[in-house]
């Protein structure tokens, strides 16, 4: 389901129980110098991150200061990120002249305890190349690092390295519970492209070898994957970048299952287990 840019008036994109994600949680929070804004979600471990802008955050009580680094765009800098336990009271504070902020939440069942992800500590990945159009970069910021830390959710931001190129492929999918082969994980992404009229396409594959659905991504652009395989691509002459949210239904792990009518290009893509690894 593609979601267009719209404003949401800091009302969650998606918001608990949706009826396609029920694993996940997404919103949008904009502010401006001062400016406080108050959130709890019952049943949702959360995560947040500013995509530009600098925020003081409260979580029932256990203060994070100066967190964001970046000016312009996603581009800017480096990601940080507060983990926020479930149903916690947290009041984020805007003290740059103004935060565009990510908060991203997986359904879970146990308060557990916040803590923050510098920029120093974020877990990186590169893989891929030009000559295969799948270069790209991944910044984990709650990735494999955190398992005895969260319950459900992983939280990545992803970037086409160059401009064009694919991202997610080999296609996989990642929505039945079905040890060892493959984990349940929703998964929602929000799009933002260099320069910011630039554009994508997402792929929707729901049965191998059967036509699926595509839809046109553009600069905010908000994307729920609840099944099938999920490849996407960037114009040329663009640079994409998405914000991912993953929730497990049953564990943290990621367990990812390749498209059989392209599994072997995981033989030509240098890096990708790497990838997949991290995400483990």
């Amino acid at each position: 389901m593609h979601i267009a840019p719209h404003d949401n008036q800091n009302k969650p994109i998606v918001d608990v129980d949706h009826p396609l994600v029920p694993l996940n949680y997404f919103n949008i929070v904009k502010l401006t110098r001062g400016e406080v804004f108050d959130y709890a979600v019952p049943g949702y471990e959360t995560c947040v991150v500013p995509a530009t802008g600098t925020v003081d955050l409260d979580v029932d009580g256990a203060g994070f200061s100066a967190l964001g680094n970046r000016g312009e765009d996603v581009w800017d800098g480096e990601p940080e990120g507060v983990y926020v336990p479930v149903g916690a009271n947290v009041r984020m504070t805007c003290t740059s002249d103004n935060a565009e902020v990510f908060v991203a939440g997986a359904k879970y069942d146990r308060v557990l305890e916040p803590f923050d992800v510098r920029s120093p500590q974020i877990d990186l990945v590169q893989y891929g190349s030009d000559d295969t159009k799948t270069h790209r970069k991944i910044k984990h910021i709650l990735g494999a690092e955190h398992h005895d830390k969260v319950g459900r959710l992983l939280v990545s931001e992803l970037f086409t390295v160059g401009a064009g190129g694919w991202s997610g492929f080999p296609s996989h999918k990642h929505d039945t519970d079905r040890l060892p082969e493959e984990t349940r994980h929703d998964e929602t992404y929000n799009f933002r492209f260099k320069p910011n009229y630039g554009s994508g396409m997402q792929m929707l594959q729901r049965v191998d070898n059967e036509p699926g659905d595509a839809y046109h991504v553009v600069n905010g652009s908000t994307m729920l994957i609840d099944k099938g395989y999920h490849p996407c691509a960037v114009l040329p002459g663009y640079e994409m970048y998405y914000f991912t949210i993953l929730g497990g239904e049953s564990q943290r792990s990621l367990k990812q299952y390749f498209q059989p009518t392209h599994e072997e290009q995981l033989h030509t893509i240098p890096g990708i287990m790497d990838m997949v690894a991290k995400f483990k």
